[in-house]
């Protein structure tokens, strides 16, 4: 089956889902607001609408793999705008790779608990459904962690959603947003420490591209000298200035599916907001998240053996496309991330990072004036960025 263009309804996504997978659907008192939630699948959010059967499918949905029913070797990719991982993915300290195994895509595996599989479904409401999982995964180092996951999926209030971004939404906005509450506990008998390697939550959204898509990354003041670069590139080579671009305040980055690409955010330079504009489309995207005040360290997921495996990124945005010229690439789709701290968990302790997904559609000037309340930037400045 071919995918629908990046315009698909919210009904047909729907339609296709349910004839493969089980879902929780989380709905308003209206229906406007809905949120499609796959316990099968990792009790992942797959997609979310604010206009009901008819609205835009805001989550990226990997029609030709969820229909297979295979299991793919290294990553099942379903794709879904919210789905739980654990870091760090590259280094001496990585899941996602076997001890003396050489970090290329060869050999890199997605560990079975995140990637295949339905998670026990504990409780449901019309706005909350919750899971959860019990897990033991061995690092690169051979460290062995034996943990629970909780994780809730609530949708959420417009009266909830003015408090959280602190202005009132305007009437002429439609608007879906929701959160997963995402806790570790150490179900182990051994502490978790940063000499044998530590994991840390990594929630990760996959959304339609466009031409027109610019992801918008507010970061924090301080010259490099004291808070480090603005952005890390270096992931999978350098991203050419009309595609990663910034000004005094905010990071710019393509988000059309054709090129290959990401960056991140240190603990020095994240804020806690960030999101994109799809302009073709009118879709204002707002991702929060957890963002600790103190100084804490965030797991190095580089694919090498690291000389500091604890100076990773909290907040990332990858852009799909070709991995080589003639390979189509995975997708395409662009994502949004966010990672807790490296959690080091005594026996029983626990921690709990919690990721938000906010979508905004309808009138331009109203869309406006919260991108600029939020991001700290126009419609106008951010469509103008790479041209469009």
């Amino acid at each position: 089956m071919e995918p629908l263009p990046e315009t698909a309804t919210f009904g047909a996504d729907l339609e296709f889902l349910q004839e493969h997978t089980s879902l929780v659907v989380l709905t308003d008192a209206e229906g406007h607001a809905q949120v499609a939630v796959s316990p099968d699948m990792q009790g992942r959010v797959l997609t979310s609408t604010a206009q009901g059967s008819d609205g835009t499918s805001f989550g990226w949905i990997n029609r030709t793999v969820i229909a297979s029913g295979q299991r793919q070797e290294h990553i099942n990719v379903f794709g879904g705008e919210d789905r739980f991982w654990l870091g760090p993915e590259g280094g001496q300290f990585s899941i996602y790779f076997k001890e003396g195994d050489p970090f290329n895509l060869d050999h890199w595996h997605v560990p079975e608990e995140i990637d295949w599989g339905p998670w026990a479904l504990v409780s449901q409401s019309a706005e909350q459904v919750a899971f959860e999982k019990d897990m033991r995964l061995e690092n690169y180092s051979g460290t062995v962690f034996d943990l629970k996951v909780d994780r809730e999926v609530r949708l959420l209030s417009v009266d909830t959603v003015n408090v959280l971004l602190g202005l009132e939404v305007d009437p002429g906005i439609r608007m879906v947003a929701f959160e997963s509450v995402n806790t570790v506990t150490n179900t182990g008998s051994e502490a978790w420490t940063a000499e044998t390697g530590l994991l840390s939550i990594w929630i990760l959204g996959m959304y339609n591209p466009s031409p027109t898509t610019t992801v918008v990354v507010p970061y924090a003041p301080g010259s490099e000298e004291d808070a480090g670069p603005v952005v890390n590139a270096a992931y999978f080579g350098e991203v050419p200035a009309d595609r990663l671009t910034h000004d005094d305040e905010v990071v710019y980055f393509k988000g059309d599916g054709e090129f290959r690409s990401k960056i991140g955010f240190s603990k020095a330079r994240s804020m806690p907001t960030f999101g994109s504009y799809d302009a073709a489309n009118g879709v204002l995207t707002l991702v929060q998240y957890t963002l600790p005040d103190e100084d804490d360290q965030y797991v190095n997921s580089m694919w090498e053996l690291q000389a500091d495996p604890f100076s990773g990124d909290v907040v990332n945005s990858y852009n799909d496309g070709p991995p080589e010229p003639g390979v189509p690439p995975l997708g395409p789709f662009y994502e949004l991330e966010t990672s807790s701290p490296a959690m080091a968990l005594a026996p029983g302790e626990a921690h709990t990072h919690v990721h938000r997904t906010i979508h905004l559609q309808g009138d331009e000037a109203a869309l406006d004036r919260t991108a600029v309340a939020v991001l700290g930037k126009s419609l106008d400045t951010i469509r103008s960025v790479f041209g469009e």
